[in-house]
């Protein structure tokens, strides 16, 4: 099985002498202010979760931008600081971006027009010029920090997401000598779609940029192939998944992420969790007999309003679960500046009301809504105690949630609900796979996850962590180690 030590040995390997640098718009740390002290938080992301344990294995730096308010509070005078704080490990550089470029790139062009692109969940994306120009401007931010950082060394940069499409090739066209690999963390839709993107060329010739591009699965790599097949000259070879384009070739591999599921496992296992876990039985009322979890970030292509109504219908068709059991749904804000955002918020405040305006009965709620960030504590004590977790995504690259509910039930307990539009639900295939758009089948895959027999539960639960165990996240990392000596050899710039 892949480990932090069996990682450090493959990158040393296989680096050699490179600095390592991974760039990414959220930082795995931020500082911010509690009342007159400073206190360093762990952001509520899927990419962060990942990456950090690989980075604390290989070391180096990771850029990105610095949005805590107390960011600038910490660093040195060359904008780093040393995390995690218990025991630094690697560098962060934070890249200061005003509210305006932030405005632009992150929540124009990147999540109110790619974002929407790539996720098949029907809502429409907004192209506007004046932020594709500032996402072009923050890209050439990041190009620059990135080739100060790197110098004159040899150095290997690792891109990370949809954030930074014209960066590869930004900066190979200044260091032609740079290794650059990205991984793209949702979905790549089909070349129809891309089409409605008017800047496709340019966001397509900026990923090719990269010596090494990655997808989560197969299907993702296929669409990207075809797209730049259809909107570019160049040769595409279908065998060794290459795109070639004036003398440049670019790698296209998919690369399933994970999580570190001996950390989680562990962590699970602390007396802090079983006291969480009788705090929150105590402050939620949660003495039901059954418990169901959802944890997202609050964003329509997650299909929490779906769920919720395949809740009304669970209840509605099956009264006699009244007062017996008890959805718990965990809701982290993002993006909440833009239209789209602010409509899911609403509606599922609304749903909310009106499910437990229809069944509530005394103290008993069916559902209990948790909005906001959630501490981590809090999060692993409901995976603990629930008896099933339902993650529903209309479109998701990965979904490193359900990985997360499967690593933290060392117990063998536990039934996980999965959306098969989820990258999770290739590897995953002991949860009960159910359509969420079909509301009725999603009550009826409740019922059958809480009356599922115990022995039925364990030999479930148990594949579904030996497929967590062994493609953990360690093992990712190494499958594009891997990939390495392969780059960067006989590949020029033009």
């Amino acid at each position: 099985m892949s480990s932090k030590e069996s990682l450090q040995e493959l990158v040393q390997e296989r680096l050699g002498d490179h600095l390592f640098v991974v760039v990414s718009n959220r930082e795995p740390y931020y500082h911010e202010w509690a009342g007159d002290e400073i206190r360093c938080v762990v952001p509520a992301s899927g990419l962060t979760t990942a990456l950090d344990p690989v980075m604390q294995a290989c070391q180096g730096v990771w850029i990105a931008h610095g949005s805590g308010n107390a960011d600038r509070e910490v660093v040195d005078d060359q904008d780093k600081v040393r995390v995690p704080p218990e025991n630094p490990a690697y560098t962060v550089r934070r890249v200061w971006l005003t509210k305006e470029e932030e405005d632009g790139y992150y929540y124009g062009f990147a999540n109110d027009g790619l974002w929407p692109l790539c996720h098949v969940a029907y809502t429409r994306p907004s192209f506007n010029e004046a932020d594709w120009n500032t996402y072009k401007s923050v890209n050439e931010t990041f190009a620059e920090a990135v080739l100060q950082e790197v110098g004159d060394r040899r150095a290997f940069v690792f891109v990370q997401d949809y954030h930074f499409t014209l960066l590869p090739r930004l900066i190979k066209e200044r260091n032609p000598h740079i290794i650059v690999a990205q991984f793209w963390h949702i979905p790549w839709p089909n070349p129809e779609i891309v089409r409605i993107c008017p800047w496709q060329q340019d966001v397509l010739r900026g990923l090719l940029g990269n010596d090494l591009l990655g997808f989560h699965i197969r299907y993702y790599c296929d669409n990207f192939l075809n797209t730049v097949n259809w909107s570019l000259e160049c040769r595409v070879d279908w065998e060794q998944h290459e795109v070639s384009q004036r003398g440049r070739r670019t790698r296209v591999n998919s690369f399933p992420i994970s999580i570190d599921f001996d950390k989680v496992s562990r962590q699970a296992q602390q007396p802090e969790v079983d006291a969480e876990m009788e705090r929150l039985r105590k402050q939620l009322g949660l003495a039901d007999e059954y418990i169901g979890v959802g944890i997202d970030r609050v964003d329509y292509t997650k299909g929490i309003p779906d769920r919720l109504r395949a809740i009304d219908c669970f209840f509605d068709k099956y009264p006699e679960y009244q007062r017996r059991l008890a959805f718990v749904q965990v809701g982290a804000q993002s993006r909440v500046h833009l239209g789209s955002y602010k409509r899911i918020n609403a509606e599922i405040e609304t749903l909310v009301e009106t499910i437990n305006w229809r069944y509530a009965s005394g103290a008993w709620a069916p559902i209990v809504y948790l909005r906001g960030n959630v501490p981590q504590l809090t999060i692993m004590a409901l995976e603990r105690m629930s008896h099933f977790c339902i993650v529903s995504s209309l479109h998701d690259g990965m979904n490193l949630v359900a990985k997360e509910y499967v690593a933290s039930r060392f117990d063998e307990d536990g039934v996980l609900i999965l959306s098969p539009f989820t990258g999770a639900a290739r590897e995953l295939t002991d949860a009960i796979l159910v359509n969420p758009y079909a509301t009725d089948q999603m009550a009826e895959a409740i019922k059958e996850a809480i009356e599922m027999r115990p022995r039925e539960r364990r030999q479930r639960m148990r594949a579904l962590r030996s497929v967590v165990a062994e493609g953990n996240i360690y093992k990712w990392a190494e499958d594009i180690a891997s990939e390495l000596p392969k780059l960067g050899r006989g590949r020029k710039w033009s």
